[in-house]
């Protein structure tokens, strides 16, 4: 069966923390052998790259997370991660997972993320 289901998003106030988990069936595709990316959406703006990492495990960011996000991935699990640290009102979003470029399978259904106090 092909999967790709994002998790843990929530609410969270300005200057906390969340972990994204995007879990992956192998028969969709390996985030070993693929470069993998978090985006994120805002309703009615584009869907914007946050951070990516490559097959041979090296990462980039926008400039507006550097230094806050992290990404990661666990190959026996074939799950990609997020750590978001000082978390902002502006990275509000629903946040995806997908290769880059994107499957032509398609997208999930993201996971929401609001910064508020």
């Amino acid at each position: 069966q092909e999967h790709l289901v994002e998790s843990g998003g929530g609410l969270v106030q300005p200057g906390g923390s969340l972990r994204l988990s995007c879990v992956v069936s192998r028969r969709l595709f390996s985030v070993r052998a693929n470069t993998v990316a978090w985006h994120r959406q805002v309703p009615g703006q584009e869907r914007e790259l946050v951070a990516m990492i490559t097959s041979d495990g090296r990462t980039n960011y926008a400039d507006s997370v550097k230094g806050r996000f992290t990404i990661s991935r666990d190959t026996a699990e074939n799950t990609v991660y997020l750590q978001m640290d000082g978390l902002r009102p502006e990275d509000t979003a629903v946040y995806y997972c997908n290769t880059r470029p994107p499957l032509k399978w398609g997208w999930g259904q993201g996971t929401q993320v609001t910064v508020s106090s």
